[in-house]
């Protein structure tokens, strides 16, 4: 059985556009600690193949992400 991981922080990004969605979770990653885990909702398809190029990047693992009618939820897990 897997448990859901534990968010500790949640960015509601629905409405902005790429890249604005990114650069507010660039700046949320610096404030939280290695292995937390930081949910973005989001409304701009860019944001997948974004994220997507964000965690190969920074190394970032994206954790899940899902799509709730037109909201796109990612949970980002800090790795370094």
């Amino acid at each position: 059985m897997t448990t859901a991981p534990k968010v500790v922080q949640t960015l509601d990004c629905k409405g902005l556009l790429c890249p604005v969605p990114i650069i507010k979770l660039s700046k949320a990653v610096k404030g939280v600690q290695v292995g937390e885990v930081i949910e973005m909702l989001a409304t701009d398809p860019g944001s997948v193949p974004d994220l997507e190029a964000f965690q190969r990047q920074t190394g970032h693992e994206i954790v899940s992400r899902e799509r709730q009618g037109e909201v796109f939820r990612f949970l980002v897990r800090k790795t370094k």
